[in-house]
């Protein structure tokens, strides 16, 4: 078995990380048990099932969708952003949790990251890869896509390296990479660890594999904890950048509405916000279905409101600086975007947002609350699908009304946006299905809170 690491993080008495009385061999033997021994539930078959079934649809949707064109969308003129373009800065949102969890918590040392930190990477890369099919099929001929990429052309015309467009693919690829190493690099004592109590040889030969050659020697940990914080230092500046990035579709242009510098900071907020609401809607399901209470504790619950509690203070500023600024700077057009934005056809969806991002998360102030996993799961999922509608108000809502009024026109999606749309989440959650089943949360760092524990006991 791969040995211990030399290696302890600072004590914080504010609360146990890990609950007292577990070994280094009972935390092994009850998260090693989840993938190895512990048998395949009928539940898991059935939501496992679910999703695929929900990413069958998506597939099949995106095939018309190439047989056909954009046309069975519901983007016209002037709404020609619709729900792939909402759904794609959605989904880079919620996987900006994940980043943070690993590389900035680890940088600063907060120990409360080692239990979630791994299905929060997770999370990421799969929420990454589901924002990833949106760009490709809103070009309307994805082969078409490789125009997106920096490839040598005598020409000149294609890359447009002016295009927000071509940035997003800088951005998003790069956070991709960085997000996916990070994630291999932090599992491979772990995968050592299966290898090493796997009864099947397939599993010793997969395991194995994908261990490379670990053997927990202190060369390797060295070398390990040398990649593993360069890792997180290249990390750390992605979660502004990326969705600072993201913004800049919409900063860049002189659409009423999206022209607006605090665009950058207001969007990674957002995109923490909604990251964090993420992982406790996977948190808490599987703290209670594997019995993971003593690992995933009361104190991360609680630290994951914080975060979104905080992160919800500062979206709720950025909508004050939006509608102050369409007062305040005089322009007319910024003016009837706010007016359109709280009168307009599309006012009840902007009450929605305001009543989901901002009034509802206040009751986290509340400690019993704050601590509760049924009360954080539903206010996480109502977060969720406050993001979704500040996305929606952002794209939509600025485009239906252009600056000529003859060019008006209303946005209604079809039941092609809605099938490609919940596919994407289907195929994030039967990956997040495969991910519980193969793969386990820390073992390694978990081990390494036990001094703590002891301390505190």
């Amino acid at each position: 078995m791969a040995e211990q690491p030399k290696q302890f993080v600072a004590v914080d008495t504010t609360a146990p990380v890990i609950e007292p009385g577990h070994t280094f061999g009972t935390v092994t033997d009850k998260i090693s048990s989840i993938v190895l021994t512990r048998p395949t539930s009928n539940g898991w078959f059935l939501g496992f099932g679910i999703a695929f079934l929900l990413t069958m649809m998506m597939l099949f949707a995106i095939g018309y969708l190439f047989v056909r064109g954009t046309g069975i969308w519901g983007v016209n003129a002037p709404v020609g952003w619709g729900f792939a373009i909402v759904n794609f800065v959605w989904w880079i949102g919620i996987g900006h949790a994940g980043t943070l969890i690993s590389a900035i918590l680890l940088l600063l040392r907060q120990s409360w990251r080692n239990s979630i930190n791994r299905f929060a990477e997770a999370m990421t890369l799969f929420a990454v890869s589901a924002a990833g099919i949106f760009p490709l099929i809103h070009v309307g001929r994805p082969w078409m896509a490789y125009w997106l990429f920096p490839y040598p052309n005598s020409m000149g015309v294609w890359p447009q390296f002016r295009s927000p467009l071509l940035w997003d693919v800088f951005a998003v690829s790069t956070y991709a990479t960085i997000s996916l190493l990070f994630w291999f690099i932090g599992l491979i004592p772990d995968l050592a660890t299966l290898r090493d109590r796997s009864t099947n040889r397939a599993s010793r030969i997969i395991y194995g594999m994908l261990a490379l050659g670990w053997r927990g020697s202190a060369r390797h940990w060295f070398r390990y904890e040398t990649a593993y914080l360069l890792l997180a230092g290249l990390a750390t500046p992605l979660v502004l950048s990326v969705h600072t990035v993201v913004s800049f579709d919409f900063a860049a242009s002189i659409v009423p509405g999206w022209h607006t510098t605090i665009f950058p900071p207001y969007f990674v907020a957002g995109a923490i916000y909604s990251g964090f609401a993420m992982v406790l809607m996977l948190a808490i399901p599987i703290r209670k279905l594997y019995n993971l209470e003593d690992f995933i504790t009361e104190r991360h619950l609680q630290n994951s409101a914080k975060v979104m509690l905080a992160t919800g203070l500062i979206v709720a500023y950025g909508y004050a600086i939006e509608a102050f600024m369409g007062w305040y700077s005089g322009n007319r057009f910024d003016a009837f975007t706010l007016w359109n934005r709280l009168h307009g056809p599309y006012a009840p969806w902007y009450f929605a947002l305001l009543a989901c991002n901002i009034f509802v998360p206040q009751i986290l102030w509340v400690r019993k609350l704050r601590t509760n996993p049924l009360a954080l799961f539903c206010v996480a999922g109502v977060v969720l699908i406050g993001m979704w509608l500040e996305r929606f108000i952002i794209v939509v809502v600025s485009l239906h009304r252009d600056f000529l009024t003859s060019s008006w026109g209303m946005y209604y999606p079809t039941r092609w946006d809605w099938m490609t749309y919940i596919g994407t989440i289907g195929m994030f959650l039967a990956a997040m299905f495969l991910f519980v089943r193969i793969l386990p949360i820390s073992i390694f760092e978990m081990r390494t809170l036990l001094p703590e524990a002891e301390v505190k006991e």
